[in-house]
């Protein structure tokens, strides 16, 4: 585990006598289409935006984002790929693919925007060791109840457009969080190819495209071959060290990806089982089944009928 501190006392000197990260401010409402491709850039600016209602559209971000849906759900396009926030989820996008976001109805959302060089200078003022680029990785986190906090306290102190030590402390406590999530991965980039921890966060950094891109694109017909051509390696390199990390071949890991998708259509949608099964990238019910069973310990329909049980006693 690494160390952090949100405590502003204890930041580095390279944060005491370097230019602040500014915090700027914008609310978008229903219908707004905001082009961040439009946005004067600055090296030292993390600007938060809170999304709100149905049309509330995003695009052209192509620096390092956070997004956290706070109510409803977020429909999140980057490059080639679509994926669905859920409140409850937080994803961090490396930026450079012209990513959109549009709301649900009655969805609330923010979006934490900075370029590489802002996130490094939060991550070096609350890091006790010097983490080699990219300081944060692509992936979908479980946004517990302490970042979403840490996250609307960053909003409020970016609304009030103050630069003082309660902004520069929300900043970094936010980011220390932040590192927290993704401190999950230390044990997985320690098994990485590489003499160094930079060569090693490289490598895990392709390997995280690509389990990225299975979980945003599990309902296609896909193969090592898409696989390979994300992370830039062969297919049998890809093979190879995939396994050596997360302990598990890429067709297995994408297997579970359509099973955790069919369990929350299974749960959040009135599809029938052959519909989720198929919106799930399985071409075969039985094998959809057999797979479902041995997963989740009980069948996709038995899920369900608990679920519609538990709602008729509620009511």
């Amino acid at each position: 585990m690494h160390a952090y501190t949100s405590d502003r006392s204890a930041t580095t000197e390279a944060w005491k006598h370097s230019k602040p990260v500014r915090l700027e401010f914008e609310k978008l409402m229903h219908g707004t289409i905001n082009n961040a491709v439009d946005w004067p850039c600055s090296e030292r600016t993390l600007r938060v935006l809170l999304g709100s209602g149905r049309g509330c559209v995003l695009h052209g971000m192509d620096m390092p984002t956070v997004l956290i849906p706070l109510r409803g759900w977020v429909k999140l396009t980057e490059s080639e790929s679509t994926r669905i926030l859920h409140t409850g989820q937080l994803f961090f996008s490396e930026g450079g693919n012209h990513v959109q976001a549009i709301g649900s109805g009655d969805s609330l959302w923010m979006a934490l925007i900075a370029p590489a060089s802002a996130w490094r200078q939060l991550v070096d003022a609350i890091s006790e060791r010097t983490i080699p680029a990219p300081v944060l990785l692509p992936a979908t986190h479980v946004a517990n109840r302490a970042i979403r906090r840490a996250a609307v306290r960053l909003a409020r102190e970016a609304r009030n457009h103050t630069a003082s030590r309660k902004s520069e402390g929300a900043m970094l406590g936010f980011a220390a969080l932040l590192l927290d999530l993704q401190s999950a991965f230390d044990p997985l980039i320690r098994r990485c190819p590489g003499r160094t921890l930079g060569q090693r966060r490289g490598v895990f950094l392709r390997l995280q495209r690509v389990c990225n891109y299975m979980e945003s694109s599990n309902d296609l017909d896909l193969g090592i071959t898409e696989f390979a051509r994300v992370a830039n390696y062969s297919p049998g390199h890809l093979i190879r060290t995939f396994n050596a990390v997360y302990g598990k071949t890429p067709h297995a890991v994408l297997i579970d990806q359509r099973l955790k998708r069919a369990l929350r259509l299974v749960n959040d949608t009135e599809l029938s089982i052959t519909e989720v099964a198929h919106a799930s990238g399985f071409e075969d019910r039985c094998a959809f089944a057999r797979s479902f069973k041995r997963r989740f310990g009980e069948t996709a329909s038995a899920v369900r009928e608990r679920r519609l049980a538990s709602i008729s006693v509620c009511e």
